[in-house]
Formats: structure tokens, C-alpha cells, sequence
């Protein structure tokens, strides 16, 4: 296969990392920001976090120009890290940069190689054993599951366990396995309840819970998103309740807020209706 023509990078796209990259500098360089002069990896570590948090409810959303800022705020959160490492810590932007454009190229060998592939799921494989052969020649560990940080959220923790744990070939040929699991564990949350051993509850709802987050990948449905549309749907539902019950809920029946509860729904599902409010 041959090497692929790489297209040359938009002037305006350079002009503009390049303006991004002098005002980071400016606001780290002496008689800049004080508070920017003051931070380090560290400490912008959480604001990463952060940033990478608000662009993923702008996604949820789908609201592109919440999507253009949030994204402008990780980068710049991402090159001002690479600033700061400048100052003391032996490598910068450039570092970086080059680090992950050798990564991507050694990773895409049919791209950038002779390898053939046969779809995205091989594409998978080969990335997982490329980078287990880097960890091995680091003398890190080469588990497929070592990659997937402890401090994700549970939820995408265990998206990305099972995406792994596939990349393997452990995993069911389709979504019927993963569905039959989530009956399983339900029945076994079941009993656990029936049995008053709360220890039992809680490790049977967790089971239940993977189960669930394998059923949402072999569904190619990301679970963090669905639920977070989910509970943006119960929030503006429950403010409609609130609105439009005219008296505090603690003093309202179930019967009615059941009701309204189903008039919020049928809004949103019907092109003319709008929830007051929301």
C-alpha cells in the first residue's frame, strides 16, 4: 500500500493555532496573567477534567456552537498544559505534537503501511496489539485492560472495559448475549433483595449495571450520552410538573403529578407541543 498524500494544512487553521499558542505564552511570560503564571500541570489537571465534561454535555445536546467554545476551551487547556511543562519538565508542545503524530502513524499501518484490513473491527485489533507491543518494549504492563484509567466515571469505565475486553475477542457475537446477561443479573438482584444481604444487593446491581453498559455497546449506543438525555428529559419533565401543578409537590398526589408527568411526555413527542417553560 502506498503512502497516502497528505493534503497541506489550511493557512487560516495555522494562522490561528499559531495566534492561540503566542497568546498562551503571553499570558505565561512575565507581566502576563498572574493567576496563569502561577498554575501548574498539576494544578490544570482538574480544569482538563473539566473542560472535557462541558464538551460532552455540549454533544448531549447538540448545540454545534456550545460544541465550537467547549472545544476552543480543551484546546487551550491542552496547550497550556504543554506551556507549562516547558518551563521545567523537558518537553512542550513540539514534544507532544510529534509524540502523538508518530503514534498515530505507527498505529495506522493501513494507512501508513503495507497491512490490509477488513473493516473498523480489525482496524481495533491491530491498534490494541500495536500498543501492547509498545508496553511490552517499555516493560509496562501489557494487559488489554491497563489502559483504561481508575478515574473515569464508573459508566464510561466500564464502556471502555468492555470495548477492550472485545478488542480481545472476549465478548458475545451480538446483542442477544449481552441481553440475556442484563435478565440474569436482574433475577439475581432479585433474590440478593429477597435475602436482605445488602452486601449482595450492591454487587449484584453493579453486575447489572455492566450488563447493561455491554447491551448499550453491542447496541453502538454510548451509555454515558443516553443517560444524560435521559436525565435532561426527567429534569425538564419534573419542571413542568412543578409548573404547572400550582401547589408544592410534597401537598400533590401521585395521580396528579402522574398526570402531567404524562403530559410533559406526550409534548415531546408531538411536533406542535412545547413544554411551558423549558
Amino acid at each position: 500500500m502506498a503512502t497516502p498524500i497528505e493534503k497541506p494544512v489550511p493557512a487560516d487553521e495555522l494562522r490561528a493555532m499559531e495566534r492561540l499558542m503566542q497568546v498562551i505564552d503571553t499570558l505565561r511570560s512575565p507581566g502576563g496573567c498572574p493567576w496563569d503564571i502561577k498554575q501548574s500541570v498539576e494544578s490544570l489537571a482538574p480544569h482538563i477534567i473539566e473542560e472535557a465534561h462541558e464538551l460532552a454535555d455540549a454533544v448531549a445536546r447538540g448545540d454545534d456552537r456550545a460544541i465550537c467554545e467547549e472545544l476552543g476551551d480543551l484546546l487551550m487547556g491542552v496547550l497550556m498544559v504543554a506551556r507549562v511543562a516547558r518551563d521545567g519538565r523537558g518537553f512542550g508542545a513540539t514534544e507532544v505534537a510529534e509524540g502523538i503524530t508518530a503514534k498515530l502513524i505507527r498505529r495506522h499501518p493501513h494507512v501508513y503501511g503495507e497491512t490490509v484490513v477488513d473493516g473498523a473491527g480489525e482496524v481495533l485489533r491491530n491498534w490494541e496489539d500495536i500498543k501492547r507491543e509498545e508496553k511490552r518494549e517499555r516493560g509496562e504492563d501489557e494487559s488489554v485492560l491497563s489502559g483504561v484509567p481508575r478515574s473515569l466515571p464508573a459508566l464510561t469505565r466500564a464502556w471502555r472495559v468492555g470495548q477492550k475486553a472485545s478488542s480481545a475477542g472476549f465478548d458475545w457475537p451480538d446483542a442477544s448475549g449481552p441481553a440475556e446477561k442484563v435478565e440474569e443479573e436482574w433475577a439475581e438482584l432479585k433474590h440478593a433483595q429477597a435475602s436482605g444481604d445488602r452486601e449482595a444487593v450492591s454487587r449484584e446491581l453493579g453486575d447489572l449495571l455492566f450488563a447493561v453498559v455491554n447491551l448499550a455497546r453491542k447496541l453502538e449506543v454510548e451509555p454515558e450520552l443516553a443517560l444524560r438525555g435521559t436525565v435532561e428529559r426527567f429534569q425538564q419533565r419534573f419542571r413542568f410538573v412543578e409548573q404547572r401543578i400550582g401547589k408544592p409537590l410534597r401537598e400533590a398526589t401521585l395521580a396528579e403529578m402522574d398526570a402531567l408527568w404524562d403530559e410533559a411526555k406526550a409534548a415531546e413527542t408531538d411536533p406542535a407541543g412545547k413544554l411551558s417553560g423549558t
